[in-house]
């Protein structure tokens, strides 16, 4: 299969410059290297009605383009469940009937970070499996072996995070972002994954299930992500940030689209004109502020 990179946006409302910033850095990179560039519907959960056609457009006003139809994650119910069972089969998964509360009010391991699952419900006897089983619904957990695993990102360079017995599968039966991600990056054969460094924590995690399940593990490049004046990430509140309220005030896609290949040290005029001048390794490294209009 060849290779590819791909942009993965949640149908949870408009794209703001941040996200549109993250998909050309992610065009960028996989049209410089020869990879084809996905786009896939993460709409597992938080999807809400006509998001999703509101963001192609977009992306497409700001000048992305991707080969092949869209992929959406909730299509691809089989394959999750097909994984989970493979973990299963070796024994790598658990039921846990604990709550969010009850989690985040439980001793943690040392060093481990707040949230963190600290395997209440690892070794349940069959009595107190039966009983749990009656007063609620499981997830489905990881059973790991290792307190922490290494990934190599192309801006970050080597970086250890933290793995826990994370969810594989929520107790409503929705398949958790860990391991779909992991599968539909492997089965769609990219190996190669430009995100915001907000992910980068995540990523031992996801990185740690492809060596269970014998997928390969994509290079990794985490993106500062766009922050408003305070510093804060940024979000829908930080005023005319989509290109619906942008346009409003007079700056349509294309002006849009200049501001965020200037920020990036780009030539604004279009993405292939940017491309000619793309370097991953002379990208800026720090957050970049939205300026506002």
């Amino acid at each position: 299969m060849t290779c590819a990179g791909r942009f993965a946006p949640s149908p949870s409302g408009e794209l703001h410059v941040g996200n549109l910033r993250t998909a050309i850095l992610a065009w960028l990179f996989a049209r410089s290297t020869g990879r084809r560039f996905l786009l896939r519907v993460e709409d597992l959960d938080r999807a809400r009605a006509g998001a999703e056609a509101v963001q192609l457009r977009d992306l497409a006003a700001v000048g992305v383009t991707w080969d092949g139809a869209v992929v959406r994650q909730t299509d691809r119910e089989p394959l999750y469940t097909a994984a989970i069972g493979r973990l299963a089969a070796a024994g790598l998964t658990y039921e846990c009937f604990c709550t969010r509360r009850e989690i985040q009010e439980a001793p943690s391991a040392p060093h481990a970070p707040q949230g963190a699952y600290p395997g209440t419900c690892r070794r349940l006897s069959a009595a107190e499996l039966e009983f749990k089983r009656s007063t609620r619904p499981a997830a489905i957990r990881l059973r790991s072996s290792v307190d922490e695993w290494t990934v190599e990102d192309v801006l970050h360079g080597t970086f250890t995070g933290v793995v826990d017995d994370f969810v594989l599968r929520r107790n409503d039966g929705v398949t958790a972002y860990n391991l779909a991600v992991v599968v539909d990056d492997a089965e769609q054969g990219i190996d190669q994954v430009v995100r915001g460094d907000d992910l980068l924590p995540s990523t031992p995690r996801q990185a740690y299930l492809a060596s269970l399940l014998s997928m390969p593990v994509p290079e990794y490049a985490h993106v500062p992500l766009v922050v408003n004046a305070h510093g804060a990430r940024l979000a829908k509140r930080d005023g005319a940030v989509t290109l619906g309220d942008l346009a409003a005030v007079g700056v349509h896609a294309e002006a849009a689209q200049r501001i965020i290949l200037e920020s990036l040290g780009l030539p604004g005029a279009s993405l292939e004109a940017a491309l000619k001048e793309f370097s991953g390794a002379s990208l800026p490294r720090g957050p970049w502020v939205w300026p506002g209009v």
